[in-house]
């Protein structure tokens, strides 16, 4: 089976989840025996559609404008037998570049009228390659994507056959440490819809609600999106800067700082026994809380622990400069900007998760 997989994100490779979530359904299809062409339409010049007719008067089945989809793309489509439409949502259905994509393959459709299924259609001047929708939302709610079902019901040809819609709500969390393991069940089961398409031309209902499995709780999501933007409005960078200098949304309350700290913590350093880390806060929010540490897991828990194996004693504001790389902590330290009590090597070690290329660890 050849398989012609189009990609409308106008992002590039490294940013674009519509391309995250492709490439492993790619890697199924190839998997399974497919041979799979992957088109980035970014990359391609398509003009819009003009409503001339030509294509069904003077140059049947042919475009008038001469440009990347005549020359290349009609014909690969065409010839395809399967044909994965992979669009980011835009205002709740596909992209601008995937419906200009669209609205260019006309010429496989004739001007005459035939009544199908109750409707009055266009036959088709060509047999249409079996589709396979796959799009991505940032929102986390499977209803996000109703009016594109509906847009697709309504717009589907009854001559051509759908093999699958595939959604994946929530899409920005796919490539956020928080999420690391959620998403590689995710990207398995994508990977798994890969294989049946190549095999059955179908994907099962078990492996598509793998797919859309939510990565974060609803309110865990609306408060990490929020902190992220309130972020970047602060620093006056866009989300691509922001991944680019690999930055680490600011928590303003202890309530988001109980969050986001259990992810910067290499849980996996912690003894057998487990570990306690409690920060005693000082300044503006003169609180305490504590972080508990054992199998590879971390639990946050507001107040002072019983007995902690590392007490940091620390300006709230002061440590959101450390984790946010905006202050020096191991600089801090020797200066006195905080104060840390009892086992120091544990702390440097279960903060090594902090580290990055451009900052150092507390």
């Amino acid at each position: 089976m050849q398989v012609l997989a189009l990609n409308s994100s106008p992002r590039p490779e490294g940013q674009s989840k519509t391309a995250v979530m492709l490439q492993h359904l790619v890697e199924g299809l190839r998997e399974g025996g497919a041979g799979v062409e992957v088109i980035a339409l970014r990359e391609k010049r398509l003009q819009d559609c003009i409503g001339c007719f030509t294509c069904w008067t003077r140059t049947p089945g042919a475009c008038l404008l001469k440009d990347d989809m005549s020359a290349e793309l009609y014909p690969r489509w065409l010839a395809a037998d399967l044909v994965v439409y992979a669009s980011p949502l835009y205002f709740h259905t596909v992209n601008a570049a995937m419906a200009r994509f669209i609205e260019r393959t006309l010429p496989a459709v004739q001007p005459f009228f035939e009544t199908a299924a109750g409707r009055i259609r266009h036959p088709l001047r060509h047999p249409m390659p079996t589709a396979v929708w796959l799009v991505v939302s940032g929102l986390p709610e499977m209803a996000e994507f109703d009016a594109l079902r509906e847009f697709l019901r309504r717009t589907r040809h009854p001559g051509v056959e759908v093999a699958a819609e595939i959604y994946r709500p929530g899409a920005e969390m796919l490539t956020n440490p928080i999420c690391r393991a959620a998403a590689a069940e995710v990207f398995e089961a994508t990977r798994a819809a890969g294989r049946e398409l190549a095999r059955a031309r179908r994907v099962s209902p078990e492996t598509l609600e793998r797919i859309r499995r939510p990565l974060v709780d609803p309110q865990s999501f609306v408060r990490l999106g929020n902190l992220f933007w309130r972020t970047c409005i602060a620093e006056g960078v866009n989300p691509r800067e922001f991944d680019a200098r690999r930055m680490v949304p600011r928590p303003a309350t202890l309530e988001d700082f109980l969050l986001l700290m259990p992810y910067g913590l290499n849980a996996h350093c912690a003894p057998p026994q487990g570990a306690v880390l409690q920060f005693t806060f000082t300044g503006a929010v003169p609180e305490s809380c504590h972080f508990l540490v054992s199998q590879g897991q971390v639990t946050a828990h507001p107040g002072p622990a019983d007995h902690p194996d590392v007490t940091i004693e620390t300006p709230f504001a002061l440590w959101l400069d450390v984790i946010t790389g905006k202050a020096d902590g191991q600089q801090l330290y020797f200066a006195q900007g905080y104060r840390v009590e009892g086992d120091l090597t544990l702390m440097l070690q279960l903060l090594q998760a902090r580290k990055g290329p451009d900052r150092e660890s507390p």
